[in-house]
């Protein structure tokens, strides 16, 4: 089985460069407190480094 990580958005893409809000898309969020499951990849995880700021790590299974 493979590891997952579980992602929630915490802050609002409003007013943020472009860069950033299409990483938020690229992970699958768009909504304030919106949680997916993601697979723990490195690219995953250097999306999630590059916003730390709008998202956080809840969980990670596996």
């Amino acid at each position: 089985m493979a590891k997952t990580i579980v992602v929630k958005q915490i802050g609002s893409p409003i007013r943020r460069p472009k860069e950033q809000r299409a990483t938020l898309v690229g992970l699958g969020l768009n909504k304030m407190h919106k949680m997916r499951e993601l697979e723990d990849t490195p690219s995953v995880r250097g999306m999630i480094r590059k916003i730390p700021h709008l998202v956080e790590v809840v969980e990670e299974r596996g």
